[in-house]
């Protein structure tokens, strides 16, 4: 019997971390809404910028050569996908042989 009440007994404690934890994240969370005027968008723009998946651009330069790099993605992209697409549109169909 002692071995099921110290299941118990760890279960009820993880519990009651997960939850401490929950309530920490919950109130981070409408903290930071809370400050920047209930905005999620400013919230999801600053957090982008904090962990680097955004940068702000301060000039057309840096606007340029960042849509030239996406540019050149979508170039390098399309003449991979096109001949792949032609050759599967003028594929020739064979027709099916039937054995009797």
């Amino acid at each position: 019997m002692a071995k099921v009440t110290s299941g118990k007994t760890s279960s009820g404690i993880i519990l009651v971390i997960a939850s401490l934890v929950l309530f920490w994240v919950s109130a981070a969370f409408f903290g930071a809404l809370h400050h920047l005027d209930w905005q999620v968008g400013e919230l999801l723009r600053q957090y982008m910028v904090a962990t680097g998946m955004i940068k702000p651009m301060h000039t057309l330069v840096d606007f340029y050569t960042h849509i030239k790099g996406i540019e050149y993605l979508i170039c390098v992209a399309f003449f991979v996908a096109f001949p792949v697409f032609v050759k599967y549109i003028n594929h020739e169909k064979r027709p099916a042989k039937v054995t009797a």
